[in-house]
């Protein structure tokens, strides 16, 4: 008898985190188990209610990101439930404003989109169950060639701590102003993104032999626009931005794929399609924010 899947979906009491996780009870058998995770207990409550043509059992568990001791005692909590997990998407993001400057919103967006991915690596990586899943959810704009040359060798061939420490002396450069001197772009989303890439390919550099042996996938992805009330204020067109769900779909065909596409493994991956790491146009534009 096969054991249950468990699955779980951070930030995903509303947008593309909801549809990811809607889709995964939908999906999964009766058997299986989707968590549906954010850290607004009466806003995960309401996800799980809202949840439409579920096969799989559901349940709403609160958990903040930015707490990597919450994240610890989560993972240590489903080995001990469970015997760990077999679906991860991290999809948690910090919310930014077009009312206040990026600088004044650095803090709470780097905690959530990096430093909550970072948690999540380290603390339900190890585990995951064979055959398992662990997906960041990221950005085109998180390939190597969208930061200027002076500062792409940080992130390449990092590792984990490695990152983490581009990462907060990125966080002081732009407290200090001294970003552009120092060559990083001042929309923060790009270095958030190219670190949030980097991070999940030091992990899945450190995995992938064993891994791949046990058809296990590691990996971020792209995708692509999303009409959603995160992304409304900072686009005017969005004639080809897709819902929610139509979004979440590639996605999850790639998650719940029988077979584990080697040239994906540590990718970041957009519609199926793995974007090279070295791709991208340095960008020092300030005005938007996506995914």
């Amino acid at each position: 008898m096969t054991n249950p899947r468990i699955a779980l979906v951070t930030g995903a009491n509303q947008g593309i985190g909801f549809a990811f996780a809607e889709g995964l009870a939908a999906r999964l058998a009766p058997s299986d188990l989707v968590l549906f995770t954010g850290r607004n207990p009466q806003r995960v409550a309401d996800a799980v209610t809202r949840v439409a043509g579920a096969r799989s059992r559901v349940e709403g568990r609160v958990l903040d990101v930015t707490d990597v001791g919450a994240v610890e005692r989560l993972a240590a909590e489903l080995r001990e439930e469970y015997g760990g997990v077999d679906i991860v998407i991290s999809n948690a993001v910090g919310p930014l404003s077009a009312e206040r400057t990026q600088a004044e919103q650095a803090d709470e967006f780097i905690d959530v989109a990096n430093g909550g991915t970072h948690a999540v690596l380290r603390s339900f990586g190890p585990v995951l169950r064979p055959s398992g899943r662990l997906i960041v959810v990221a950005s085109s704009l998180g390939t190597l060639g969208h930061l200027d040359p002076r500062v792409q060798p940080l992130f390449d061939g990092a590792s984990l701590d490695d990152v983490e420490k581009v990462v907060e002396s990125w966080r002081a450069a732009i407290h200090e102003d001294t970003v552009e001197e120092q060559g990083w772009p001042r929309w923060i989303n790009v270095p958030s993104k190219v670190a949030q890439v980097a991070a999940v390919r030091a992990v899945a550099a450190q995995r992938r032999e064993q891994d791949l042996r046990d058809g296990t996938l590691v990996a971020s992805v792209c995708p692509g626009l999303v009409d959603t009330r995160a992304s409304r204020p900072w686009f005017e067109d969005f004639s080809q931005a897709q819902t929610p769900a139509q979004a979440a779909g590639p996605v999850l065909d790639l998650v719940l794929a029988s077979h584990v596409d080697p040239a994906a493994y540590g990718e970041l991956v957009r519609f199926g399609v793995v974007l090279p790491w070295h791709s991208g146009t340095p960008s020092r534009y300030a005005g938007v924010t996506a995914r």
